[in-house]
């Protein structure tokens, strides 16, 4: 997992100890499941897994790519802060235009990961941030790689995501 507090401050080590010859730091045992990612984007992992909304604003207005590209498993920053269930970053990263539809390796969108850890006030504002019913639509139905699992079918039965995602497809069924 990520250092809580961001990156250690190296102290008395050679810096130089801690790159290989590509310039990848090399894994410390509290990193471990950072090591192969790369160093550019490790500040935006850090910050989306922690919900660090502070440190997610900062590495982002420093991060030359799209807001979009794929972290790690192919997560977006938007992935990954729903699989956390960090709303206020969830929201931070919808107004700055993350897409709602992104896939990452499995096929899975950023709802998948919202419902599947049961944040149903994250999946009301995805729902809610879609631009028209057939978008809706879309990702309600949109499948993993396997093609057997929706977002509604990640959220438990009985649960209020489960309600409010059956809820939107019977809405945009209708139309």
């Amino acid at each position: 997992m990520a250092v809580p507090d961001g990156r250690r401050d190296g102290g008395d080590e050679d810096a130089a100890a801690l790159f290989d010859e590509e310039g990848m730091e090399l894994a410390e045992e509290d990193d471990i499941e950072h090591s192969e990612i790369p160093l550019h984007l490790r500040p935006l992992v850090s910050a989306a897994e922690s919900g660090d909304l502070n440190a997610l604003r900062l590495a982002l207005e420093s991060f030359n790519g799209n807001i979009d590209e794929p972290m790690e498993d192919g997560d977006t920053l938007l992935h990954l802060t729903c699989l956390y269930g960090h709303l206020p970053c969830v929201q931070f990263l919808l107004e700055r235009g993350a897409n709602l539809e992104a896939k990452d390796e499995d096929g899975g969108i950023p709802l998948h990961d919202a419902c599947a850890g049961g944040y149903t006030e994250i999946a009301q504002l995805i729902i809610s941030r879609a631009s028209n019913p057939e978008r809706v639509k879309r990702m309600l139905e949109t499948v993993d790689t396997e093609g057997d699992t929706t977002p509604t079918e990640l959220a438990d039965p009985g649960t209020e995501a489960r309600r409010i995602l059956e809820e939107a497809m019977a809405v945009v069924s209708s139309n």
